[in-house]
C-alpha cells in the first residue's frame, strides 16, 4: 500500500487541476474561443454579447481548429469499420490517415468506442498528465532515488511549461509521455538480457515507442527517438558493449519500423507531395527560435505577460517559448548538475544544455537550417523544450535525491544565483528601463506584477531549505513534514501556473449548430463552400458539420493545390512560391473561375457581395449566405481536352480567357493518349449517387467515349473501376492528372457505374 501512495498522491494533483471537469462538466478544450472569435457562432449569442462571450486564450485555437475536427473524423469512419484515409471536407479533399496529427491508430483511441466523444476527448488530455507523471515516477524510482524526490520530479514533468502549453493539442505530450517507459524498459534489458523478463520488457519497449509514434506528433516523437537512442548507446557502452544487447535493440526497433509502416509509408508520401519544404515561416524571423531574452522564463514565466489575461508583450508565441519548471525544482536541478558527479546527473545535464543549445538562436543551432537539412529544417526548434523540460524533471529529482542524502550546504548557491537573477529583474524593471527606455510603461508594470508571485515563492523555498541545511537533526516528523510543504509548494506553484494558461470550458460552447449551418446542411448534392472572412467558419471546421470547404489548416497541405489557390487568390498565372499561406489557406476571390471549378456553390459574408452571378439566399445575425449561380457539379463530362507538357503551361491554359472549364479540360499526364488534343468527347450525363470520404460512385450514360472530371484533388491512392454495362466484370482504369490539381477518366460509351476508391498505399 505505501508503494501505490506516491502513485495516488500524483493522481490526486491531477485530479486537483482537472476538478472543473469532474465537478462542473467543463472540458479540457478551448471551446470558448469557438462562440468567441468566429461567426455564425458568435450570431448565437449576439443579442446577449454583442463583442462575443469573452474567452480565456487567445493563444490556444489549434485544438478546436484542427486536432479536435481530425480526430473526430477519424473515430467517425473507424466507427463504421473504415479506414480514415481521405478527408473530403477541406482544401478540397486531402489525406487524413496521413496526416499524423488525426492519430488515427492510437491504442488510447478505444475510449472514444466507449464514451461520448467530447468525453472521451476530456479524459484522454486528463490522462497525459497522469500518465506522464505515474511514468516517470516509476523510471525515478527504478534509478533507486528517494520516493520524496521521484514524486517531484514526476509533478515537474507532469505540469512542466511544454506539458501545459501543449496539453490541450491531445497529440503533443501524448507522444511524449511514453519517454520514462521508455527508458525504464531499455534500462531492464541493458541490464537483465540474461533475466527472464527481458522479454516483457522487451515488449514494454517496444509498444511503448509506437504509443508513442502513433500517438500523433511526428517532430516530438522524432526528438523522443534520436533522445532514447542516445541513451540506450550510453546504457549500452555501461553494461560492456554487450552483442546481444545491440542485437536485441536492433530487433526491437526493426519491429517498430515494420509494425508503424502503416502511418509512416503514407506521411512520407503525403510530405513529399506537400509545400512543407516551401511555404512557411524561415528561420531567420523572430520566434523561430526561443529569445535569449525568454529565458527568464525559466525564473518567471510571466515576466513578458500572459496570452490568457491579454498582456503578453514578448515575441510571438508564449506557448513556444515556455520551459518553466517552478522555483524550487529549478534551484534543485542547478544543485544536482554542479555538485551531484554521477553518470545519471552527466547524462540529463549534458542533455538539458544541448537541447537548450539547439532551441536559443546560437551557431549550431542554425546550422541544419542554413544546411536544408531534409525534415529538421522545416521543424520549429523551440519544441526541443521537451527534452529540456524532462531533463530538468529528472535533475530536480536528483537534486532533492542528493539533498536528503547529503544534506550539502551547496544547495545555498543554486538559491543565491535565483536570488540574484530575481534581484536584477526587479533592478531592470525599477531603475534599469529608466534609463534604457527599451519597454513601455504598461509592459514594465505587467512584469512587476509578474515578479512578485515568483519572488514570494523563493522567499517560502529559501526557508525550507535553510531549515534543512540549518537544522540537520530536526525530529523525524519535522522533517516529513518539511518535505511535505516542500512537495505542496511545488505542486502549488505549477498548478498555479498551469490553472492560468489552460481553458476548461462549456460543453454547449464545443461546436453548437447554427441555422446558417443548419441551412447549408440541408442542401442537397455535392457542393462546397467559401468564406471572405478569416472569421467566418474557420479552416477545419467545415468537417465537424460533414460540409466540404476550399480551405485548411494543417502544416501538410498538397502542393498542386497550393499552386492552383495561390494563382487564383493572384488573379494570374503565377504558381511561383512562397504563396504566403504558412500552414492555413483560406481563398477569399469569390469570383474566380478556380472556384466555380472547384463546386463552391455557397458563400459565406459580412458584407454584400457585388457580382451578378451570386444571390443571398441566408442571413443569420452578420453572417450572410450567397449561393453562386455559375458552380460547376462535382462530375461532369467535356467535350474537349487539350494536353499539357507541364504544369506550368496548364496554369496558362487556366487563366487564358478562352478556358471554360464546363466544356474543356487540362490533361497533364504523358500517358495520355490524345496528346495532340482532342474536341469531339462525348458529352453524356453524370450522376453522383454516393459520396464518402474513401468511396464515391458516379452513373454515367454516354452516346460516345468520354472524358470525365471529378473536382476532388488527384492524388495517387486513388484508383477508378468502370463497371463496363453492368458486366460483373470491373476494369481497373487510369486516373489523369486534370486542370492541374484534379482527376480525369475516360469512359467508354453507354451506361456505366463508375467507382472511386482510397486505398492505403
Amino acid at each position: 500500500m505505501k508503494k501505490l501512495m506516491p502513485v495516488g498522491f500524483i493522481l490526486l494533483i491531477v485530479i486537483v487541476f482537472f476538478w472543473q471537469f469532474f465537478l462542473k462538466g467543463f472540458l479540457p478544450i478551448p471551446s470558448d474561443t469557438i462562440i468567441g472569435l468566429y461567426h455564425p457562432f458568435r450570431d448565437l449569442y449576439a443579442k446577449d454579447y454583442p463583442n462575443g462571450i469573452p474567452f480565456k486564450n487567445f493563444l490556444i485555437t489549434d485544438p478546436v481548429r484542427q486536432q479536435y475536427p481530425w480526430k473526430e473524423l477519424a473515430i467517425w469512419s473507424e466507427k463504421k469499420i473504415e479506414l480514415p484515409l481521405w478527408n473530403p471536407y477541406s482544401f478540397a479533399g486531402t489525406p487524413l490517415l496521413a496526416n499524423m496529427q488525426s492519430g488515427a491508430f492510437y491504442p488510447l483511441n478505444i475510449l472514444f468506442f466507449i464514451l461520448p466523444f467530447n468525453i472521451a476527448w476530456s479524459v484522454l488530455i486528463f490522462l497525459q498528465p497522469l500518465l506522464a507523471g505515474v511514468f516517470l515516477y516509476i523510471y525515478l524510482r527504478n534509478l533507486r532515488m528517494n520516493t520524496w524526490a521521484s514524486a517531484i520530479g514526476s509533478i515537474v514533468f507532469a505540469f512542466s511549461g511544454f506539458s501545459t502549453s501543449w496539453l490541450e493539442w491531445g497529440t503533443i505530450v501524448n507522444t511524449a509521455l511514453w519517454l520514462p517507459l521508455i527508458l525504464l524498459s531499455t534500462d531492464k534489458i541493458a541490464s537483465g538480457i540474461k533475466n527472464r523478463k527481458v522479454f516483457a520488457w522487451s515488449l514494454v519497449y517496444l509498444f511503448s515507442l509506437i504509443f508513442a509514434f502513433f500517438a500523433g506528433h511526428l517532430q516530438t516523437f522524432f526528438y523522443l527517438f534520436i533522445f532514447s537512442s542516445i541513451y540506450f548507446f550510453a546504457k549500452w557502452m555501461q553494461v560492456g558493449w554487450q552483442k546481444k544487447i545491440l542485437f536485441l535493440f536492433f530487433i526491437l526497433n526493426s519491429l517498430f519500423i515494420i509494425f508503424t509502416a502503416v502511418q509512416w509509408i503514407p506521411t512520407l508520401r503525403f510530405i513529399l507531395l506537400s509545400t512543407r519544404n516551401v511555404d512557411q515561416v524561415g528561420f531567420n524571423n523572430p520566434g523561430w527560435f526561443v529569445p535569449w531574452q525568454n529565458l527568464i522564463q525559466f525564473i518567471a514565466p510571466d515576466f513578458f505577460g500572459n496570452p490568457s489575461t491579454l498582456n503578453y508583450w514578448g515575441i510571438w508565441n508564449y506557448g513556444e517559448f515556455i520551459a518553466y519548471v517552478g522555483i524550487l525544482p529549478l534551484i534543485m536541478a542547478i544543485f544536482a548538475i554542479f555538485f551531484r558527479h554521477d553518470r545519471k546527473t552527466l547524462f540529463f545535464g549534458t542533455a538539458f544544455f544541448l537541447s537548450l543549445i539547439f532551441a536559443l538562436p546560437t551557431i549550431f543551432a542554425k546550422i541544419p537550417f542554413t544546411l536544408n537539412v531534409p525534415f529538421v529544417s522545416t521543424s520549429q526548434p523551440t519544441r526541443l523544450l521537451f527534452i529540456t523540460d524532462f531533463s530538468l524533471a529528472i535533475l530536480s529529482a536528483l537534486g532533492f535525491d542528493y539533498f536528503i542524502r547529503s544534506k550539502k550546504r551547496g544547495m545555498m548557491y543554486p538559491l543565491i544565483f535565483i536570488a540574484f537573477m530575481l534581484l536584477g529583474l526587479w533592478v531592470f524593471v525599477f531603475f534599469g528601463n529608466e534609463a534604457a527606455k527599451i519597454v513601455s510603461a504598461e509592459n514594465i508594470s505587467v512584469a512587476k506584477r509578474n515578479l512578485l508571485f515568483p519572488t514570494l515563492i523563493l522567499i517560502v523555498s529559501a526557508t525550507l531549505l535553510f531549515s534543512l541545511i540549518r537544522f540537520p537533526k530536526l525530529h523525524k516528523h519535522f522533517t516529513i513534514m518539511i518535505y511535505i510543504i516542500i512537495v505542496a509548494v511545488i505542486a502549488f506553484d505549477l498548478l498555479r501556473f498551469s490553472f492560468k494558461f489552460t481553458p476548461f470550458t462549456d460543453k454547449n460552447y464545443l461546436f453548437p449548430n447554427t441555422r446558417a449551418i443548419s441551412f447549408l446542411q440541408e442542401q442537397k448534392g455535392e457542393f462546397r463552400i467559401m468564406t471572405t472572412n478569416s472569421q467566418i467558419l474557420p479552416p477545419n471546421f467545415s468537417s465537424i458539420y460533414r460540409l466540404q470547404s476550399v480551405d485548411g489548416y494543417d502544416p501538410l497541405y498538397l502542393r498542386r493545390y497550393a499552386e492552383l489557390i495561390a494563382a487564383s487568390e493572384r488573379k494570374k498565372a503565377d504558381i511561383n512560391p512562397p504563396f504566403g499561406f504558412n500552414r492555413i489557406i483560406t481563398p477569399h476571390n469569390y469570383d474566380s473561375k478556380i472556384m466555380d471549378l472547384l463546386g463552391v456553390k455557397y458563400v459565406l459574408s459580412f458584407s454584400d457581395l457585388d457580382s451578378p452571378k451570386f444571390k443571398k439566399v441566408f442571413q443569420e445575425g452578420q453572417t450572410r449566405v450567397y449561393e453562386n449561380k455559375d458552380f460547376l457539379p462535382r462530375a461532369f463530362f467535356v467535350g474537349k481536352t487539350i494536353f499539357s507538357t507541364s504544369k506550368n503551361t496548364t496554369i496558362k491554359f487556366m487563366f487564358d480567357d478562352n478556358f471554360d472549364p464546363i466544356n474543356m479540360a487540362i490533361v497533364e499526364d504523358s500517358s495520355f493518349p490524345y496528346v495532340k488534343g482532342r474536341s469531339d468527347w462525348g458529352i453524356g450525363k453524370a450522376e453522383v449517387t454516393y459520396y464518402s470520404p474513401n468511396k464515391i460512385i458516379i452513373d454515367t450514360d454516354n452516346q460516345k467515349e468520354g472524358f470525365l472530371v471529378l473536382a476532388d484533388n488527384f492524388y495517387p491512392t486513388w484508383h477508378v473501376k468502370i463497371d463496363a454495362n453492368g458486366d460483373s466484370i470491373n476494369t481497373e482504369q487510369k486516373i489523369y492528372l486534370t486542370n492541374f490539381t484534379l482527376r480525369g477518366v475516360i469512359v467508354p460509351k453507354g451506361k456505366h457505374t463508375i467507382l472511386f476508391y482510397d486505398t492505403l498505399l
